[in-house]
């Protein structure tokens, strides 16, 4: 990583010495010992060189946070309980704190006049239904799901659905309405056998993986317009990344992604220094269990790579980690509006009710979580890739993530370089766009 700076990243591959110029996230070929040289330089001359590759002009990010976004998408707690006991669930056991409690019709319906009154025809709005355990709760999400499909046709809008189950509630007829509505539907599943149930047992302490996978067949074989991934928290005791992905994949899975467990109510689980080093050496063996599968032409929806993959050709750069607080909301089952799914109940996330829309608090979100506010942020290489991190596990732990999220963009970074040379073609037709062509 030698001259690696707030401006600029250098990284090798077999292909040479590469440079990822921060600013826009663009991509470059480098002649050799150029990163030495750049760490040497002064701030004229390695201004001036970035000007030699184009890199110049207006910064593409700049400090003004955004203003009055419309509400595009939000998450209704439809089910503030749930059926399974997980050592570290954010949501605290799946009621966030709270009495157990379901979402009453009337804030659902709320939530669907919300988003169909902020957007403009022919815009896209999604709908995604969580707990605890949503399918709790079943009937409302039938309900709300029609009620917004029949509201965005009538407004000439899209409507997108999604999910997050547990799986344990699925019910062979699930399958049928999730397709015919084009349901993104997310299966938690941490790990094969044994490795899930001791981290999602039942809460009579009884495991629920097998339980799970039989409950998931219908979806699975069902998939046309519905998409059914796995998503599995990453954990101490669940670190066999490379087989999990394997086996899930085999499955049928649409999608497989890792995330780490960094904050849980009772501090359960968490990885610490060790365990995110141990997480990012899995996850770069995934990696290259995934480039191996693109050179050889075939499909491996290892999704964290995956979409690193698209980002870096697109040349994403962002302020932020997400849309939450500015174009994304949570919704408690009693109406009150929240910066995201994991903030629900959480006054540090507090942001009015779904009837009104979002208060006065949105714009100090959105100016105080600004990337350029944040330190040691500001000043990072990969600060426009990460965006931050998660705004939930940062108030509430830290940073204690940022080696592990710069050793995998690293990684990301060599990956892209080594797929475009091998299989241009899995990025789609033509060149890569302007602000990620590479340059010799």
């Amino acid at each position: 990583m030698t001259g690696t700076s707030g401006d600029a990243h250098f990284f090798e591959t077999q292909h040479g010495q590469h440079m990822l110029a921060v600013d826009g996230s663009r991509v470059f070929d480098v002649p050799p010992g150029t990163g030495q040289a750049y760490a040497a330089w002064g701030q004229d001359e390695r201004a001036a060189f970035l000007a030699s590759l184009g890199v110049t002009g207006a910064p593409f990010i700049d400090d003004v946070p955004p203003q009055d976004m419309p509400v595009r998408s939000l998450s209704l707690a439809v089910a503030q309980k749930c059926n399974l006991a997980c050592t570290y669930c954010y949501a605290s056991g799946g009621e966030f704190g709270g009495p157990a409690r379901n979402m009453p019709w009337q804030v659902a319906k709320a939530s669907v006049d919300r988003l169909i009154d902020e957007a403009e025809p022919g815009d896209r709005i999604n709908l995604a239904f969580l707990g605890g355990e949503p399918l709790i709760n079943r009937d409302l999400i039938h309900r709300a799901t029609e009620y917004a499909t029949r509201q965005a046709r009538a407004n000439d809008l899209r409507a997108g659905f999604s999910i997050t189950t547990n799986g344990t509630l699925l019910r062979p007829e699930d399958a049928e309405f999730f397709e015919e509505h084009g349901f993104a539907v997310t299966i938690s599943l941490d790990g094969i056998g044994a490795d899930h149930d001791r981290l999602r047992p039942y809460r009579n302490g009884r495991g629920s993986f097998d339980a799970i996978l039989e409950r998931i067949k219908p979806l699975l074989i069902a998939q046309r317009r519905m998409q059914v991934g796995a998503r599995v928290t990453v954990t101490p005791q669940n670190m066999d990344l490379p087989e999990t992905l394997d086996r899930f994949v085999g499955m049928g899975f649409h999608s497989v992604g890792f995330s780490p467990m960094l904050a849980s109510p009772n501090g359960q689980q968490e990885l610490d220094r060790s365990g995110l080093e141990e997480m990012l050496a899995r996850m770069i063996l995934c990696g290259l269990a995934f480039e191996a599968a693109v050179i050889a032409g075939r499909r491996y929806p290892f999704s964290n790579m995956a979409a690193a993959m698209h980002e870096i050709h697109r040349g994403t750069h962002r302020p932020y980690p997400c849309g939450a607080g500015a174009g994304y909301f949570g919704v408690s089952a009693d109406g009150g509006l929240f910066a995201c799914h994991r903030f629900v109940e959480d006054e540090s996330g507090a942001m009015g009710d779904v009837s009104d829309g979002p208060d006065a608090r949105r714009d100090g979100w959105l100016a105080g979580r600004h990337v350029h506010r944040q330190k040691p942020c500001n000043s990072c290489w990969a600060r426009y890739l990460c965006g931050g991190g998660c705004h939930h596990e940062v108030i509430h732990r830290g940073r204690p993530a940022c080696d592990y999220i710069r050793g995998w963009l690293h990684y990301c970074l060599q990956a892209y370089v080594r797929l475009m040379e091998a299989r241009p073609d899995f990025f789609g037709e033509g060149q890569p766009p302007p602000q990620t062509a590479r340059r010799a």
